[in-house]
């Protein structure tokens, strides 16, 4: 594999492990809020890091090293050969392995599941499953079934998880949220995110940032549902 991007330790990236972090180019999603615009569109304008220059790397640290998460762009769009090799290097290597995905290919997370390929999956929910509010948040039109199908493999499993959502004034209410939370209540973790103002993919509208009492009040309404945190 290819990568356009490589964190060689990460200790946010994935609760209570230390991680390398390896980014792919390409995304089935064109979210204007994404910061990430060369990923998405401009791949070639970035660093190009070969599978073979993490391995040496993962080998040579893997005692001070938990696992490899892998993220984008969308990690599930790529070949599933490909992906599945490298993970299977990984775990060679005596890591794990955690996978952060748009959720839009449930085969292949029923898939790494039930073949034990993955310790840990992070589920982006861009906003309430509602067709035109998540085709708005996502640039492009998405098949709901195949989210909300995603939502309930992750849940049904016993695979260490979390959904989270970038919350993007202007893009998404407080009601936003708690129609979401509806959704996941029953998963293990759900973190907001707090947006980033940088370059994005399009244009979204200027509006101030949500306040730490305005995150703090959300977070009080939604705490005895699941359990919540803050990630900025």
């Amino acid at each position: 594999m290819i990568f356009r991007g490589w964190q060689k330790i990460s200790l946010n990236e994935w609760p209570g492990k230390v991680c390398s972090v390896v980014w792919v180019s390409g995304c089935n999603f064109c979210c204007p809020f994404c910061y990430n615009p060369d990923l998405v569109l401009r791949p070639e304008k970035l660093p190009k890091f070969l599978e073979e220059e993490v391995l040496m790397y993962l080998s040579k640290n893997k005692n001070l090293i938990d696992g490899v998460a892998i993220t984008g762009g969308e990690p599930l769009i790529q070949k599933k050969e490909d992906l599945v090799a490298f993970i299977k290097k990984i775990k060679k290597l005596g890591l794990q392995f955690a996978v952060e995905t748009n959720g839009t290919n449930p085969e292949m997370i029923e898939f790494l599941i039930k073949n034990k390929l993955v310790d840990y999956i992070a589920m982006d929910i861009k906003a309430p499953l509602l067709q035109e509010k998540y085709n708005q948040l996502t640039g492009v039109k998405v098949d709901l079934k195949k989210i909300k199908k995603s939502i309930k493999i992750i849940i049904d499993s016993s695979i260490n998880s979390e959904f989270r959502t970038t919350v993007v004034p202007g893009l998404l209410k407080e009601d936003d949220i708690l129609e979401i939370v509806k959704e996941v209540r029953k998963g293990q973790s759900y973190f907001l995110q707090k947006f980033q103002p940088k370059e994005t993919v399009g244009i979204i509208p200027e509006t101030k940032a949500y306040s730490a009492e305005w995150f703090k009040n959300l977070e009080k309404r939604i705490q005895k549902k699941i359990n919540i945190k803050l990630r900025t």
